[in-house]
């Protein structure tokens, strides 16, 4: 796995709502923004499932993961690419629960999307466009 170096960090903990992709076992693409992401280490994050449809259902067949984040203060943008472990139950499902229904007690945080960062991406335009980072 690799390390969320500190400017992508901040850049992600700004982005509010985040857009996450996926893709269907056959390709179909699938982009969504999520409300409740959290960073959970510098190679780690948690993404609350509380009305994922056809994400979860991607997740289920092919569980990768992409992610978008952009900073309007920096001009800097980049694509988090991971792999992820679905749960239903046990400490990082609990762990999720306890932080969504600290936000909404309302929200039914069915499903806990934990994401290992494999790579990032520079995904702001210009030269250094497409480059990976880390």
């Amino acid at each position: 796995m690799v390390k969320m170096p500190a400017e992508v960090r901040e850049t992600l903990e700004k982005q509010k709502p985040v857009p996450i992709a996926t893709a269907s076992k056959s390709g179909v693409p699938n982009v969504i923004f999520v409300g409740l992401l959290k960073i959970i280490d510098d190679e780690t994050l948690m993404i609350a499932d509380n009305f994922f449809n056809k994400t979860a259902a991607n997740l289920m067949d092919n569980p990768k993961i992409s992610i978008l984040c952009y900073s309007s203060d920096t001009k800097k943008s980049f694509q988090i690419k991971g792999n992820v472990t679905l749960c239903k139950e046990g400490e990082n499902f609990d762990q999720m629960r306890k932080w969504v229904h600290g936000v909404n007690e309302k929200l039914p945080a069915k499903g806990c999307v934990m994401v290992k960062i494999t790579e990032i991406y520079n995904a702001m335009w210009g030269p250094a466009a497409g480059k990976q980072i880390t």
